[in-house]
C-alpha cells in the first residue's frame, strides 16, 4: 500500500506547506538526504500554544506531535515529489515546550514517531530520535519537530 493510500485510510490530508516565519527554507536536499526544517504544532489553523506540564497534558502533546508529523510529511512531499520514494526516515528531533519538572518529552514525541511508523512501516519509518524539553518555542508553540529523510 502506498504512503498516500495510508494517509487516505487514516483520514489525513496533507496541508499546504507553510511559508517560513523567519530567515530559513522549508527543506534542504544534499545528495539523497532531505533535511526538513522544524514544524510547529498547529490546531484549528493557528499555532498550538501551550506548555507541557502547565496547561497541556501528555496525551494532548502527543496529538500536537502527530500534527507536526503531518506537516513534516507535507514538506517532505514537496521536497521529494513523491513520499513513496522515501527510502528511510533517518532522524527525528523534537522540542517540547515544557515545565522544568515535566519528564515525558519522549512520550509526547511518540505522537510523531508512531504516525511515521504507520505511514512508512518499520523498514522505512523506524528512525533515530532525540526529544528535548525546552523553556520556549517560537510563537509559544507547544511542540516543534524536524526530520532527516533519505531518498531511494
Amino acid at each position: 500500500m502506498s504512503v498516500y493510500d495510508k494517509l487516505k485510510e487514516l483520514g489525513i490530508e496533507l496541508p499546504p506547506v507553510a511559508a517560513p516565519a523567519a530567515a530559513y527554507v522549508p527543506f534542504v536536499q544534499t545528495g539523497k538526504l532531505i533535511f526538513v526544517s522544524g514544524q510547529i504544532a498547529r490546531k484549528d489553523g493557528a499555532v498550538w500554544v501551550g506548555q507541557l506540564g502547565k496547561n497541556i497534558n501528555t496525551e494532548e502533546g502527543k496529538l500536537a506531535a502527530r500534527n507536526c508529523a503531518i506537516q513534516l510529511m507535507a514538506v517532505l512531499h514537496s521536497a521529494s515529489g513523491d513520499l513513496n520514494t522515501i527510502k528511510r526516515i533517518v532522524k527525528v528531533m523534537s522540542l517540547v515546550n515544557s515545565t522544568p519538572d515535566f519528564t515525558e518529552q519522549h512520550i509526547v514525541t511518540n505522537g510523531c514517531s508512531e504516525l511515521l511508523g504507520q505511514l512508512f512501516g518499520a523498514a522505512v519509518g523506524a528512525h533515530a530520535r532525540s526529544a528535548f524539553g525546552v523553556a520556549q518555542i517560537p510563537l509559544g508553540a507547544c511542540v516543534e519537530i524536524e526530520l532527516i529523510a533519505e531518498l531511494a
